[in-house]
């Protein structure tokens, strides 16, 4: 019966929940200034429960990032090759590695192709396809191409490149343009060379993504060893550090942060979805129908069409490397400040893909309810808790009690903030732990940065309400507004430079 409810009016229900995310959003937000005159305990009880949660996971993002850490240092130092080759049909494996791209620079292509042409994985097991658009001048598209099919042309299997022209019912963006180039890729590699779909995999890598040389064997190895390889994502821990040292202030701090969180997702099981390099099955992407052409966020996208068509049973493993990208970046402070927000208001983005989520949530038959449930919950909580976190933290209850001083000067109204004050100053102690890592793995020192900048860069920390507020709190409540008032937003690349 709610099938057909849904069916018969789905697209009134897909409009209600593309309001909720946004109704959601600023109803928490507000909720601490009306609620501190009315119900100011609840009001009270709810910023300290939000606390102690947020100790929580600060807690469990040092934890989890020290597996992580733990295991990616064994497996830089691994000799993966040796194992492979106890596998009888190691050498049938090929990765197609997609690298969509428009308007790059030629060097930051050079970078990521050379990551690829330095894989320990002998480099006939490795075929690259340059996505590129055609909607990118021709004559600087033509020149860029000609000149890494010189020097590249002949190191992997195949060096592909694929134009891809937007035709209608399709949006500008990454999915667009992968889904045009892996169907392209099927058709040559798979329907006309008859090469076998079943030991194909295929990586969707953007341009500016430097992988470890590791890579591409862990994957060959943990493909080969998985019963359930067609029903599996791959994803490494993307760190925004191929240019971490050129940032402003600013910006370098929430990349540093999104770096650690990336790398302390990977233990998580439950929580773990595929995000910007990934790595599936070509069997496991073509079954599903490739990415969808009409939609902006690709990465949880595929993720959830996978994970329904296949009753529940798609997991993403780990691969613990580090994968290097690039962090916004622009030829100016405010060009760079505006770059970043643009940047995370595509990724706040995602919250689009939440109504369809939902939809197919119960329309879906055959999911385990505990596993469809705990996916699809944490999907939405990530999503409508983005723009939400930073007034509840930074503000708290600090504001609301100046619209109310005579609770302020209750027992409750003293101790509240006090309280909360203390949890979060514990909580500072796991940052430092954090830095730890940030150390250990961004890149070192170029020679001209100065040292004493150096020196004092963990004092930029002092940053993170401002740098919070402007790359997290107002680019998700801008991507929840637009989208509960159906001004949906236009993909923009971010510029490299």
């Amino acid at each position: 019966m709610l099938k057909k409810f849904i069916l018969n009016h789905e697209r009134r229900i897909l409009r209600v929940l593309e309001i909720l995310p946004g109704f959601f959003s600023w109803n928490v937000i507000l909720f601490p200034y009306w609620g501190i005159l009315v119900i100011p305990e609840v009001v009270a009880y709810f910023i300290l429960a939000f606390n102690i949660y947020w100790f929580y996971q600060s807690l469990t993002i040092v934890l989890s990032a020290t597996i992580s850490h733990l295991k990616i240092q064994a497996s830089i130092n691994y000799d993966w090759i040796a194992d492979i080759k106890q596998f009888p049909d190691w050498k049938k494996v090929h990765h197609v590695i997609i690298i969509t791209t428009y308007k790059e620079p030629l060097y930051i292509l050079e970078r990521t192709i050379n990551s690829i042409a330095s894989q320990t994985l002998a480099k006939d097991q490795i075929t690259v396809c340059l996505a590129t658009e055609a909607a990118e001048p021709e004559v600087e598209r033509k020149k860029k191409v000609a000149d890494l099919k010189e020097k590249f042309g002949k190191t992997f299997a195949n060096f592909f490149v694929t134009v891809h022209k937007l035709t209608i019912g399709e949006v500008k963006g990454k999915a667009s343009n992968a889904r045009f180039a892996a169907i392209w890729v099927k058709k040559e590699m798979v329907d006309k060379r008859k090469m076998d779909i079943n030991y194909l995999t295929v990586t969707s890598c953007d341009a500016d993504h430097k992988y470890h040389p590791n890579h591409f064997a862990v994957l060959t190895y943990k493909f080969l060893d998985n019963p359930k390889r067609y029903l599996y994502f791959w994803q490494a821990a993307i760190m925004f550090y191929n240019n971490i040292w050129e940032l402003p202030a600013l910006t370098r701090v929430p990349n540093t942060l999104g770096s650690i969180w990336n790398m302390s997702q990977l233990p998580r099981r439950d929580r773990l979805i595929n995000q910007q390099n990934y790595s599936l099955s070509f069997k496991l992407l073509d079954e599903v129908g490739y990415w969808d052409a009409d939609k902006i966020p690709e990465d949880w996208g595929i993720f959830f069409k996978a994970f329904y068509k296949k009753k529940g049973k798609v997991e993403v493993e780990p691969i613990y490397l580090p994968l290097h990208v690039d962090a916004a970046l622009s030829t100016s402070f405010f060009k760079t400040i505006k770059n970043q927000y643009e940047q995370y208001k595509r990724w706040a983005w995602g919250v689009s893909d939440d109504p369809w989520i939902i939809k197919n949530y119960f329309l879906t038959p055959g999911i385990p309810f505990i596993n469809k449930t705990m996916r699809v919950a944490w999907a939405l909580w990530s999503h409508f808790t983005w723009p939400i976190s930073w007034f509840i933290i930074t503000i708290g209850l600090t504001v609301p009690t100046l619209i109310n001083p005579a609770f302020a000067r209750t027992t409750l109204g003293y101790t509240v903030p006090r309280l909360s004050s203390f949890i979060l100053t514990i909580a500072l102690v796991f940052l430092v732990i954090m830095l730890v890592f940030d150390k250990i793995y961004k890149p070192s020192r170029p020679k001209g940065f100065p040292l004493w900048r150096a020196v004092i860069m963990p004092l930029e920390f002092v940053l993170m309400p401002v740098a919070g507020f402007i790359f997290t709190a107002l680019p998700g409540l801008d991507a929840h507004t637009r989208l509960m008032l159906g001004k949906y937003i236009q993909y923009k690349v971010t510029e490299k430079v």
